[in-house]
């Protein structure tokens, strides 16, 4: 079987919306015709090519025709090898429990890799190095609550916010959160036993 038709193959096994990399295709085939059917595949409407070095056999939708897929799965694939962590902004999580009004201009990743700027079509995403340990359970709820935490810092973090994420968060997703403080800096654990005192005392 040709490279050609290996790589069709493939392709065509992905599931629809799933970004991909030539890397994924190098078992098939040298860099060069591997990019050089890939090339031949966007012109031909098969694939769209979403970003540099990330491809597509995007979504249908009748109305309004071929979708992309969403920025985070862009990110997550441009982020690095498995094993690098990938998470939502702390402001980002900080919105979404309703901690603050601060819409992020562009969209904005946590990594445990390197830090990069990647061109979604005219769209611009940051990925952020941080370190390891404020980068807890990414993506779950509870890394939500512990990177909005990181993002408010010390002196904002008080009663109504633990009020606040505990209403978002289900009763085994907050007793997860109550379970890593150990993993927390002491400032924000010593926040959260004392919003624990208060509301057992209260």
């Amino acid at each position: 079987m040709k490279t050609a038709e290996l790589i069709r193959n493939y392709i065509e096994k992905l599931p629809r919306g799933e970004p991909f990399t030539p890397m994924a295709l190098l078992q098939h085939g040298t860099r060069k015709a591997v990019d050089m059917e890939l090339s031949r595949l966007v012109k031909n409407g098969k694939i769209m090519r979403v970003a540099r070095g990330v491809y597509v056999r995007p979504k249908e939708n009748k109305y309004v025709g071929k979708v992309p897929p969403g920025a985070f799965e862009i990110a997550q694939i441009k982020a690095g090898p498995a094993g690098v962590k990938i998470a939502l902004n702390g402001a980002e999580a900080a919105l979404l429990f309703g901690l603050s009004t601060q819409v992020p201009v562009q969209p904005v990743y946590y990594t445990t890799g390197p830090s990069k700027r990647i061109l979604f079509g005219n769209l611009p995403i940051r990925l952020r190095h941080i370190s390891p340990r404020k980068l807890v359970a990414p993506g779950t709820n509870v890394g939500l609550a512990i990177s909005a935490l990181w993002y408010l810092g010390r002196k904002e973090v008080n009663t109504r916010v633990f009020e606040a994420i505990q209403q978002k968060l289900t009763k085994a997703e907050y007793a997860q959160l109550k379970a890593s403080i150990p993993l927390m800096p002491a400032w924000m654990a010593d926040k959260l036993r004392h919003y624990e005192k208060e509301i057992h005392n209260g």
